[in-house]
């Protein structure tokens, strides 16, 4: 894996107060790299740390070879931001906000022009070019961020809690097109105290808790390594106890009885069909039964629990 972003014992205080931890981060060219946690974790100081808009009490960052805070200009040529509260001017059209940037950026006629009537297009604001946008919902206003992006043709994109305050749909559209930069190559850093929503678009992620990282690595191994399983098995059945039939199945790596009757089970694949079978077997009648992928909002609680168990025993 080629790394395009590096830290190293990164830490940032603010006089006695320390957002950012001695933080370690490696992120490859083309990946969706997650910066996940609950508001006021660190991910945004984090961010600012890698555009060079603050600077490192101690340690080291990198983003693509080039030091942000000495470098900024170079750093600024190869990065597109995206923040949570995008700045743009409400009395001008999107196609008027993107040729400001343009221009900016030095580019011009004929050229800037392509760059953005493409860019609105890619992010379907193209029948609203010439609207003024301070009439833009939240959602478009993103997508007009990440229109920003694509016509700068960054080649790394960092993006700022980018589903905040999003409707379910508008959250969708942009992860979709997240996804699909990310499958052309962009590497993209993607902050949000959403872990569940980002999951699907993230290759790997850091979760971060009171400025430290505290877990790193695929949804998949996450998942795996803290709860024991990639999937959870809902199950209702009468006349069997589900955790004595299942006992030494290969792949159940849990179950446990839930409040309402039922009973949860942790497994490393789709074994609903085994489930049923060991159910029936146990002379028991199933009812119902339904599965879902483990979330790294359970992973979260689930770590973060067990390390505050861990940290009192000491």
């Amino acid at each position: 894996m080629s790394g395009v972003i590096e830290t190293r014992g990164l830490v940032k205080r603010y006089g006695g107060f320390t957002a950012v931890d001695h933080v370690d981060l490696d992120v490859g060219k083309g990946e969706v790299f997650g910066l996940l946690g609950p508001n006021g974790s660190g991910k945004t100081t984090t961010i600012l740390l890698l555009l060079g808009l603050t600077e490192p009490t101690e340690g080291s960052v990198r983003v693509n070879g080039l030091d942000p805070l000495r470098q900024p200009l170079a750093v600024k040529r190869r990065v597109g931001y995206l923040p949570d509260q995008v700045g743009f001017y409400d009395n001008m059209t999107a196609r008027e906000n993107l040729s400001y940037t343009a221009r900016l950026m030095g580019l011009s006629g004929g050229e800037a022009a392509a760059r953005i009537a493409a860019a609105l297009e890619r992010v379907r604001l193209a029948d609203v070019a010439n609207k003024r946008v301070g009439a833009f919902s939240r959602g478009m206003r993103q997508r007009l961020g990440l229109a920003e992006v694509i016509m700068k043709q960054a080649e790394i994109a960092i993006l700022d809690e980018p589903t905040g305050g999003l409707d379910p749909q508008s959250t969708q559209e942009l992860l979709e097109m997240i996804g699909e930069l990310a499958g052309e190559g962009m590497t993209i850093v993607l902050s949000s105290h959403l872990l569940a929503m980002v999951q699907s678009v993230c290759d790997r992620v850091a979760l971060f808790n009171k400025g430290r990282i505290g877990l790193t690595g695929s949804v998949a191994d996450l998942t795996s390594d803290v709860l024991g399983g990639t999937h959870v098995v809902e199950v209702e059945a009468d006349g069997v106890d589900l955790a004595a039939a299942l006992a030494g199945t290969d792949g159940v790596t849990g179950v446990t009885a839930t409040r309402t009757g039922g009973w949860r089970v942790d497994t490393a694949a789709d074994l609903r069909p085994e489930i049923a079978r060991r159910v029936v077997g146990a002379g028991g009648q199933l009812r119902t039964m339904s599965i879902r992928r483990t979330t790294l909002d359970e992973v979260y609680v689930r770590f973060f629990e067990e390390e505050a168990r861990h940290a009192e025993a000491a």
